[in-house]
């Protein structure tokens, strides 16, 4: 079955003004896409075909490169988009909050340490908040990479991530990532990450 792009949990406009109606229309429409569509093509008539985004991933140095990035994109944003709301941001709560506090000392350590890990991936890539053993721990991949990939150089079970491609951003922010990466935390849907970190414990 071929792979397809998934809806977007809201509307195009719905994140503003932290991220952009052109920017969300481009990035969704446009960018995810492509990733499916490539991905697509990347496994017709391979013994890839018909297997699940997640075994794709899961075993990224065993398959092309084609798809795995394409693989990796489409894994990578479909989980952002589930990331974001309208009206979210603020602080998580309950275990999430006791577990970030536990790890990172402050919410705003973690805040400070998290937007680190996005300013410093040289390039393009994405930043992770992930659970293991469980514990909390942030880190950064290249590219389409994530960290449960065979390949990752940091493995955890991600319960957060950013994306710091400039097509995430570069309409609104041009260069000023560290922007970016401040508006984010009003668009963060912390009950979304508070189910994912249940679930990975």
């Amino acid at each position: 079955m071929a792979f397809t792009l998934p809806a977007l949990p809201y509307a195009h406009e719905a994140l503003e003004p932290y991220i952009d109606t052109l920017t969300m229309q481009i990035h969704h429409g446009k960018h995810h896409q492509a990733y499916v569509d490539n991905l697509n093509k990347a496994v017709a008539g391979t013994p890839n075909e018909g297997k699940s985004l997640e075994e794709l991933v899961k075993h990224a140095g065993s398959i092309s490169p084609a798809i795995r990035n394409n693989g990796g994109g489409h894994w990578n944003h479909s989980f952002f988009w589930e990331s974001l709301a309208a009206n979210a941001g603020g602080t998580p709560s309950g275990a999430l909050s006791d577990a970030i506090t536990t790890a990172f000392g402050s919410f705003d350590a973690f805040k400070e340490k998290f937007a680190a890990a996005g300013m410093t991936r040289f390039g393009s890539g994405w930043a992770w908040l992930g659970v293991k053993d469980g514990k909390l721990e942030i880190c950064s991949t290249p590219n389409q990479d994530n960290p449960l990939m065979d390949v990752a150089d940091c493995k955890c079970t991600p319960i957060l991530g950013v994306d710091v491609w400039e097509h995430a951003y570069y309409l609104k922010y041009q260069n000023r990532r560290a922007d970016y990466l401040g508006a984010f935390w009003n668009v963060v849907s912390w009950k979304k990450v508070a189910e994912r970190f249940a679930a990975a414990i």
